[in-house]
């Protein structure tokens, strides 16, 4: 078995807090998403000295509100952008096998229905040009299937105009959870790493930007902190706009942002065998249904809508048309079901940072296109942002960036790594096959009946969880064992700070359960407090907290609209 990782707790957060203080670093990102993510992890492994801060919870934002999709990208072969398909393929492949407990292969239906814009011969040629840029590492080659095969698989899918279809494969994944694993081994690397620290203010040296003034929001007491460093790297997804208007008047707009919904449904009220793309006959949209029997007891993921975002995005909502529209595409697909809003276990909302059409330029300093996915330029300062991008190609993404940033250091700000990058490696060895193996024979060795959904979930550290299990612990809910001794696991090892982060970004408790999992808000909270020897008011607070959190993301299900929208 592999050894005992470093622990990543809110005691790691207030080492953290205390080296911003005292230390100056090499790099400063702004942003604990996805990208911020990957760019410290990268960054660390080069030798560099790095600091992360993010306003909320790691993944609060995009990160956590993905279609949790793993692809190539198979609309790109459309516009014959076959390197990055190639590219995006070939990191598919990389996430297979060093993140298996977060990445897994998923099978993918794309029926053809007479009138299709694309029909079966034109796609086929797109399959197998799909296969061939994955270089045959695909998790299995694509099928081409007749109506009746198809209607074998999927037997409640429309029938009335179907010419037959497709099987593909690409991925799905836990998209928030891995941005965390990767700030653990970011942390565990020497990255000084806080979520809940907000950004405030510039720090300047004449026209040089050389940190930012931060803030604990956890701790209202606490003094504003200047955290020094000789490159800013913006990692700020939705919120790319506003860091640069903070640090300049002549700032243009980067962003056009894209407000994606998505509803989450039982399994056993849409029982696929796996994901299916859906195309909207009015706009030609592609919205997926996803199946993943992996969270809780099973759901079925259907997204996403696209849409105008409020100008600030922490404050998009689900709206009634959000709705109507992907059930009406469900209905489209699948009248059998009769699916109404009566159906939805919970849904989210997430802003994607998609590019202007300005492509990012501002005054005095064009922009470097990176890539069609993701776009890197020197901002106010010496700065660095970044914007776009998908969640496959992240690693490769920060590759190139931490790039850009030692490239364009110059001085006495001079970035100097002392290693190339190095981030193929897995982020956490325990989930590799072989340890999850030696980790099963011990078990059998001592007697321990280790329950499947945790070796899934955190691999050979399985055994730590249920180590941390007690008597005392309130019943598990259907398809959550040892949920107590997963919270503890969780503040120790994935800085959980708030059982919101917990019910939210480190599981699918709130999103898998139609009561969102708050019959255990107490008895969770208590752990919680135990954990942190918090008070009883600070308890009561925690409580309060997570249900006014549940009760703004279920807003949208008014008895009204419930009741419109139902049969």
């Amino acid at each position: 078995m592999s050894e005992k990782r470093a622990e990543f707790s809110f005691r790691t957060r207030q080492r953290s807090l205390e080296r911003f203080a005292r230390e100056e670093f090499d790099l400063l990102i702004i942003g604990g998403g996805i990208t911020g993510a990957a760019v410290a992890r990268d960054a660390t492994m080069r030798g560099l000295k790095v600091a992360l801060v993010e306003k909320h919870d790691f993944a609060y934002g995009t990160s956590s509100r993905s279609s949790k999709l793993i692809h190539g990208g198979l609309r790109y072969l459309q516009n014959m952008e076959f390197g990055l398909v190639f590219e995006a393929l070939s990191e598919r492949a990389l996430l297979l096998k060093t993140a298996p407990h977060l990445v897994k292969p998923l099978p993918f239906f794309f029926p053809v229905y007479r009138g299709d814009k694309n029909g079966k011969k034109l796609l086929s040629l797109g399959f197998w040009l799909y296969d061939l840029l994955s270089l045959f590492r695909a998790p299995g080659f694509h099928q081409n299937l007749s109506k009746s095969a198809l209607l074998e698989q999927i037997p409640f899918l429309k029938t009335a105009g179907l010419e037959g279809g497709f099987k593909y494969f690409d991925a799905s994944m836990w998209d928030d959870v891995l941005a965390i694993e990767i700030l653990r081994d970011a942390s565990e690397k020497g990255a000084a790493v806080a979520n809940y620290v907000e950004a405030l203010d510039p720090l300047w040296e004449g026209e040089v930007l050389r940190g930012f003034r931060v803030k604990d929001a956890e701790n209202a007491q606490a003094l504003p902190i200047s955290l020094r460093a000789k490159k800013v790297i913006s990692c700020t997804g939705p919120w790319t706009d506003h860091v640069g208007k903070v640090l300049s008047k002549q700032w243009k707009n980067w962003i056009a942002p894209s407000k994606g919904v998505h509803l989450i449904f039982d399994l056993k009220r849409i029982p696929i065998p796996g994901a299916m793309v859906m195309s909207s006959p009015e706009d030609g949209r592609i919205s997926f249904v996803i199946p993943r029997p992996d969270f809780g007891a099973g759901v079925v993921i259907v997204g996403t809508t696209d849409g105008p975002s409020p100008k600030n995005p922490e404050i998009g909502t689900v709206e009634p048309e959000d709705v109507d529209y992907l059930l009406g595409l469900l209905n489209k697909y699948f009248p059998k079901l009769e699916l109404t809003a009566s159906d939805i276990l919970s849904a989210y909302v997430g802003v994607r940072p998609l590019m202007g059409q300005e492509k990012g330029q501002r005054s005095g300093s064009p922009l470097q296109k990176v890539s069609r996915e993701h776009h890197i330029a020197e901002g106010p300062g010496g700065s660095v942002f970044v914007a776009g991008g998908k969640y496959t190609t992240h690693r490769k993404m920060a590759e190139e960036i931490v790039d850009f940033a030692i490239a364009t250091s110059v001085g006495k700000n001079e970035l100097k790594p002392t290693a190339p990058s190095s981030t193929k490696a897995p982020v956490n060895p325990a989930v590799l096959p072989e340890q999850i193996a030696s980790a099963q024979s011990k078990a059998t060795e001592l007697g321990l009946s280790v329950p499947a959904e945790l070796f899934e979930r955190y691999g050979a550290e399985a055994l730590e969880v249920l180590d941390l299990k007690d008597t005392k612990d309130p019943k598990d809910p259907e398809a959550f064992p040892a949920l107590g001794a997963q919270l503890r696991f969780s503040m120790r090892n994935e800085m959980t700070m708030h059982i919101e982060d917990f019910y939210i970004r480190r599981n699918p408790f709130y999103a898998s359960r139609a009561d969102h999992g708050l019959p255990w808000a107490k008895d969770l909270a208590k752990i919680w407090a135990s954990e942190r020897e918090a008070s009883g008011m600070e308890l009561a607070g925690e409580i309060t907290r997570l249900e006014n959190e549940i009760q703004s993301r279920t807003a949208w299900q008014t008895t009204a609209y419930v009741k419109k929208a139902g049969p």
